[in-house]
């Protein structure tokens, strides 16, 4: 898109120079908040205004912008945005513009035009003072006149905050996310206690938090800010590396690392904490002689799911006593793995790809209802439960729907009808993917009497939230066990197979492949990144004549040349660019279109949405400030404008989020950008495994062997000792 504007004179040396003009459209947003923009003023033709200064600007609003004027090769004239200041539009053109790009919800491009007809350049201050007169505008009755004062209210309420938040320095775009959690006190906690803000406004974290505080006049060795520190590395260490607690000389110095306070001044923030219950403090489960910190809520999590366990373990099954003796095709350990879940009320079933779970869980579910028993069979996500009922030709449902259906059953006291968490035989699958929080919920669900069998590969990434649940179970003896090795004949002749077993062997694949696994060696992370486009976009759907969401592009980082974010804006731009006439909308650094694939990034429980499910955006509606999409389980959801920082982009996702999913086609970058710490031997494993039909790997032979050899962290986690110790009482 070019604004090459001959009308607009640029001076032969760069001088500053004052703007007011209005936002027709943002073209780019980068993630440093680099903003491009299409600019209209009444006495200046179109232009362009870039720079750092125009951070979280939306179409419609009136700027005066401070800057130099250039020439871009591409853009033509543009203002370099040194300054921004938001003011309030004036004209009848630019109120028209505001009113009708969809800044004021309720209000569209005619009706906008309708009460700019109507009031003229008092417009706004009519709404502002004289709200009732809008009812004077035809199509206005007293509902949307109320609701546009209330949007109203709202826009000049985050307006504000946006100039508040300038004034610390802290990016504009938070404002909306701080006034949707605290609504009208949004400034008084920004100046009262701004440490309110981490953990309960997505995107501000301790630093942004302490920035603001230190601005207001905070000590630098305040109390309030130390506890502030050690609460926030605690769950940091949650949400980045999915611990759930940590050792106490480790917390101590990672909160003094925050503040730059003396460890003395942090072991008393710590006590504080430990007296108001807000941290527990105890034994290491690990290492003899340790002190670990849980946060309260991560503590409470573990013991009762240790405690449910235990009590599911220890419960009189309310299946018939019987021995599954059938032959039913099946290998030896396949059949030792249906008599083990008969026979326990808690047992798991492991093993690699190739070696028949699925068709395990099949039998297993079928024996129990030929015995009169119910089953329920469920996964982590969407994508999951829809494999599973795929490929055991059974209904399966999400753990999450599962457990919004018992707690609606109970609101609405049914008499007849049975939860799917009382049957007696619950499977969930992929549960690797469970973490700590929906672990409990789900134990905590099941009546004692029922069979709870987990399904998964014990080699494959930890769950996104914090815990391992899966591979804790698996330390603890007691828990019965059974791990299908024998890779049946179909499955050895898969190069995904083969390769998969290698690399969970600690051997490098067969390069550069055959059979559904293939490796393309390139060594510059920019040539990787333009390869993995080609083939994703063109080479492999021609080539294989399938349609291009048949492949899917996972990356083990998010940022660099060769991460989600980078590769997702390229393929977005290559299979589903900007058309004049098409709705978007820019949230931060990201553009939603109608046709785009999308991806929820944590659960919405009202919304009915979960991590990881894909779905395809089929409307933007900016006069309601609205954004429909269709999830591929045909659910129809929509998400306002303020909430799309729970979505992402699903062109290119990370290893972790594709758990649970199959695609025909990956394609995979594989480069050891800042010394490769996301590449290690459990991702190369997940990633290898999510392919269906072949897997493309473009990258380094270093950062390949690398992967191969690096075992990757562990995470703290104390569920297997409180387990066994549970089973031993």
């Amino acid at each position: 898109m070019v604004f090459d504007n001959p009308a607009v004179t640029v001076p032969d040396e760069p001088s500053l120079t004052e703007v007011e003009a209005s936002v027709e459209q943002l073209v780019f947003v980068r993630e440093d908040e680099y903003t491009v923009a299409r600019m209209s003023a009444d006495d200046l033709p179109a232009f362009v205004a870039s720079g750092r200064a125009l951070a979280g600007v939306q179409p419609g609003e009136t700027l005066r912008l401070t800057g130099e004027w250039d020439r871009h090769p591409r853009h033509g004239s543009r203002l370099l945005a040194t300054r921004c200041e938001r003011v309030v539009p004036s004209t009848v053109r630019a109120i028209t513009l505001y009113l009708g790009s969809g800044l004021i919800r309720g209000i569209g491009p005619r009706l906008a035009h309708a009460i700019v007809s109507h009031f003229g350049e008092e417009t706004l201050t009519v709404i502002d003072t004289e709200p009732e007169r809008l009812t004077e505008v035809v199509n206005i009755g007293a509902t949307r006149q109320a609701q546009i004062v209330e949007a109203w209210a709202e826009q000049k309420a985050i307006a504000a905050l946006m100039v508040v938040l300038q004034g610390y320095g802290i990016s504009p775009l938070l404002a909306t996310k701080i006034y949707q959690v605290f609504g009208n006190d949004s400034a008084e906690v920004l100046v009262g206690d701004p440490y309110q803000l981490i953990g309960r406004v997505r995107g501000i974290a301790f630093h942004t938090a302490d920035r603001i505080a230190l601005r207001s006049g905070v000590p630098e060795q305040s109390p309030q800010r130390i506890r502030a520190a050690v609460l926030d590395r605690l769950e940091a260490a949650a949400a980045r590396d999915g611990h759930c607690f940590l050792p106490l000389p480790a917390l101590v110095s990672a909160a003094s690392a925050l503040v730059g306070r003396e460890d003395e001044l942090i072991g008393q923030a710590v006590d504080t904490l430990i007296a108001e219950r807000r941290v527990i403090v105890e034994a290491s489960p690990a290492v003899p002689g340790q002190v670990v910190v849980y946060s309260k809520e991560q503590h409470s999590r573990e013991l009762s799911l240790a405690a449910h366990l235990a009590r599911l373990s220890r419960a009189r099954s309310t299946l018939p006593l019987r021995t599954f003796t059938e032959d039913e095709g099946l290998h030896e350990d396949q059949r030792a793995a249906v008599n083990l879940t008969l026979t326990n009320t808690v047992s798991v079933l492991t093993g690699g790809p190739g070696c028949g779970k699925s068709h395990t869980v099949k039998v297993i579910a079928s024996t129990v209802r030929a015995m009169g028993g119910t089953v329920t069979l469920t996964a982590p996500t969407g994508k999951a439960a829809k494999r599973l009922s795929e490929l055991t030709g059974l209904p399966a449902m999400t753990v999450h729907r599962m457990l919004a259906q018992q707690q609606q059953e109970r609101d609405e006291t049914t008499l007849f009808q049975q939860s799917p968490a009382e049957a007696d035989l619950i499977v969930v699958d992929e549960a690797s993917m469970l973490d700590l929080h929906l672990a409990t919920r789900l134990a905590a669900s099941i009546p004692s009497g029922g069979h709870l069998l987990l399904v998964g590969d014990g080699d494959q990434l930890p769950s996104i939230g914090p815990g391992n649940v899966l591979t804790d179970l698996l330390r603890v003896e007691e828990v019965p066990r059974i791990r299908l090795t024998h890779v049946f004949r179909q499955a050895q002749d898969s190069g995904i197979v083969r390769s998969a077993h290698r690399i969970r062997a600690g051997e490098l694949p067969d390069l550069p492949g055959r059979g559904g696994f293939w490796f393309e060696a390139i060594d510059d992370p920019e040539d990787v990144a333009a390869r993995v486009v080609h083939l994703a976009t063109e080479a492999i759907p021609r080539k294989q004549n399938i349609g291009r969401d048949q492949v899917q592009v996972l990356c083990p980082m998010r940022k660099g040349p060769t991460g989600s974010v980078e590769l997702g804006r390229r393929l977005q731009e290559r299979l589903n660019p900007a058309r004049e006439g098409t709705a978007e909308h820019w949230s931060g650094p990201s553009v939603f279109r109608v046709g785009d694939r999308v991806m929820p990034i944590r659960n919405n429980y009202d919304k009915g949405v979960f991590n990881g499910e894909i779905a395809t955006v089929t409307e933007v509606r900016s006069q309601e400030r609205v954004l429909e999409m269709r999830t591929d389980d045909g659910e129809t959801v929509e998400y306002a404008f303020g909430e799309l920082d729970e979505l992402t982009h699903a062109y290119a996702i990370s290893v972790h989020r594709s758990q649970g999913s199959e695609y025909p086609f990956v394609v995979a970058p594989i480069v050891a950008e800042a010394g490769g710490v996301m590449l290690h031997r459990r991702l190369l494993y997940t990633l290898v495994t999510r392919a269906k039909a072949w897997v493309v790997l473009v990258g380094q032979r270093e950062a390949l062997q690398l992967a191969v050899q690096r075992l990757g962290y562990r995470r703290h986690t104390g569920l297997a000792f409180r387990l066994a110790m549970a089973l031993e009482s």
